[in-house]
């Protein structure tokens, strides 16, 4: 078995060798055509722990990279007033012939990569041949600093973002780090949400906040805006209900108290929702151009890291990364004869 750790990952995420844009958008085409195993995930909430989380999220994408495996990711937004990551993740693969694991895998950059890469090609097939000039980021954490560097190589027009965060000093940082990065860029700090949504065609809303605080009005979000809003508990369901919306996958996304779900609840059913991103990649369903914000809600789905982690794998064969352990097979098998019940 393989042991990848954070900076094998790092190196092989970093090479160029692979696309995770393209291998998020063939996991949501292969999904669409239902060659896909998909549970829901299951959430730990551990006692006397308010708001923190971990995640697993179990999956089979077929087509043509078999893989299947789990994501185990925790969540503990308090980590980030000592100095530490708010999340941290491992990955089991397992081989889909005999189920026995191939490796395991530091997974935190590669939750935090297609996601971005979710998002990215989300506002690029959202809005279609229009020029995105403008991206506003509304919280400032690891995950919209990714979706920045997959929204500068999708969109080519991109010259002006704009970030807000409950915190300042975090924002400042977020501007920092994004005009070392691409000092082409002119980068906004701003005050209020309002003010980031003002104007931008394309805005990415990840923040560690579950209040469905945040309202979409006239006066802010713009025509055919397209909405990323990646940590699915922001938005007003009066927000929700008078948009365009579109998600990853409407089981998944209809629970766990989302924004999408309490839509669902106080409308009395899901007609809101136009189409999932798989569905429009796959040129199912189309569309609509009708002037209203263009919301994006994805759950994160399972197959969406396998999809990424199997192309960090390759490239660590290929490239001798990590250590190869053994003992982590059964063995072979001892005795042969009818199988009983319980065995």
């Amino acid at each position: 078995m393989r042991i990848l750790n954070h900076e094998d990952v790092a190196i092989a995420l970093r090479s160029g060798a692979f696309s995770p844009v393209r291998a998020v958008q063939d996991a949501y085409i292969t999904h669409c055509l239902g060659q896909t195993a998909l549970p829901f995930s299951c959430f730990l909430r551990p006692l006397g722990h308010r708001g923190d989380r971990i995640i697993a999220l179990p999956a089979h994408l077929h087509g043509q990279q078999d893989v299947m495996g789990v994501k185990w990711i925790s969540s503990f937004p308090g980590n980030t007033e000592r100095g530490l990551q708010r999340a941290s993740s491992v990955m089991v693969l397992n081989d889909p012939g005999t189920g026995y694991p191939l490796a395991v895998l530091e997974a935190s950059q590669i939750s935090s990569t297609r996601t971005a890469a979710s998002a990215a090609l989300a506002s690029q097939t959202l809005h279609g041949m229009k020029p995105v000039l403008t991206a506003g980021f509304i919280g400032s954490g690891t995950i919209n600093r990714r979706v920045l560097d997959f929204l500068v190589l999708l969109h080519s027009d991109l010259r002006v973002i704009r970030v807000q965060d409950a915190a300042l000093e975090r924002a400042t940082r977020f501007a920092r780090s994004a005009l070392a990065a691409y000092p082409f860029l002119d980068v906004e700090v701003q005050q209020s949400a309002q003010d980031v949504l003002r104007g931008a065609d394309t805005v990415s809303i990840a923040t560690t906040d579950s209040t469905y605080w945040l309202d979409l009005d006239n006066d802010s979000a713009g025509e055919d805006q397209v909405i990323l809003h990646l940590s699915l508990r922001d938005l007003s369901t009066a927000s929700i209900l008078a948009a365009t919306n579109v998600v990853d996958d409407v089981e998944h996304v209809c629970r766990a108290g989302t924004s999408i779900e309490c839509a669902a609840e106080e409308s009395g059913g899901r007609t809101f929702i136009t189409a999932t991103l798989g569905e429009l990649l796959s040129d199912v369903r189309e569309l609509p151009r009708n002037g209203k914000p263009i919301i994006f809600s994805p759950f994160g789905l399972g197959i969406l890291d396998l999809a990424v982690a199997r192309q960090v794998l390759d490239f660590a064969d290929v490239h001798d990364l990590g250590s190869d352990i053994s003992g982590f097979d059964p063995g072979r098998q001892q005795f042969s004869g009818s199988r009983r019940s319980g065995e």
